[in-house]
């Protein structure tokens, strides 16, 4: 590729020999069901690795960033359009694919699982719980790694349930969404207490949510569960001031 600078009018040429590695981009997309903590997978159409599954991705073209490149990727690979991905980090290893030297960046989502669909090379897109996750293509089984120690870290500096939980939940509902992040289980009276303390939630009074992919919790027989919502204005100030952080 020629870049050509302009300096005092006059035009010069510059063109660098040395290797140019192909670069790729990832999605790592996190789902929660109500009960398990999900990852989309696709089903790889072409070698290399054809038949195993992997995260959706590709190359990038030369014309569009690496967020551009990764939701395009996932969009044409499982038909999921989303708008807000998170940079994971960039991986490097000199042997991670067999078609030569390929720089992946990779990237995160949450989101409420949707209906996916295998596209473009892919033969087919699916929903995996995690424990239920096989083992993927490339270095993908390290990427997901890395993705749930991120997942586990932002989860203290960022009530996540916004993304993908419904814009009503349960306390039950809440506290199985982080006991599938984090692995660990909590005492209900305890973990109730630390979510009210934050300051971010808030009681839904009287709604009925028609749309609740979950089931209908009870905090005594005959009694519906109490309902809250996220308090986006507090969220937001915590955010603002640096200072949200939640300890088990």
């Amino acid at each position: 590729m020629r870049t050509f600078y302009t300096i005092k009018n006059t035009t010069m040429s510059y063109t660098y020999e040395y290797p140019r590695p192909a670069v790729a981009t990832d999605c790592v997309v996190f789902g929660f069901n109500g009960r398990d903590l999900q990852i989309l997978l696709i089903e790889r159409g072409n070698e290399p690795f054809k038949g195993c599954w992997a995260f959706p991705g590709g190359f990038m073209n030369m014309d569009e960033t690496a967020e551009q490149s990764a939701l395009r990727e996932l969009q044409e690979e499982t038909g999921l359009a989303i708008n807000r991905i998170k940079q994971l980090g960039a991986f490097s290893d000199v042997q991670r694919d067999p078609r030569g030297r390929v720089v992946s960046i990779a990237f995160y989502a949450l989101i409420r699982p949707a209906e996916v669909t295998g596209g473009d090379d892919a033969s087919e897109a699916r929903w995996f719980a995690l424990d239920d996750v096989p083992r993927l293509a490339f270095d993908h089984d390290y990427i997901l790694r890395k993705a749930m120690q991120q997942l586990r870290k932002d989860i203290h500096f960022e009530p996540i349930g916004f993304d993908l939980l419904n814009k009503s939940f349960t306390m039950p509902e809440l506290q199985r969404l982080y006991e599938a992040i984090l692995g660990v289980r909590f005492d209900r009276r305890n973990f109730e207490k630390k979510m009210l303390q934050t300051g971010i939630l808030q009681i839904v009074e009287d709604e009925e949510d028609d749309d609740d992919l979950f089931e209908q919790l009870t905090s005594k027989p005959g009694r519906k569960g109490r309902k809250f919502s996220f308090n986006k204005e507090n969220y937001d100030r915590f955010k603002q001031d640096n200072n949200f952080k939640l300890e088990f």
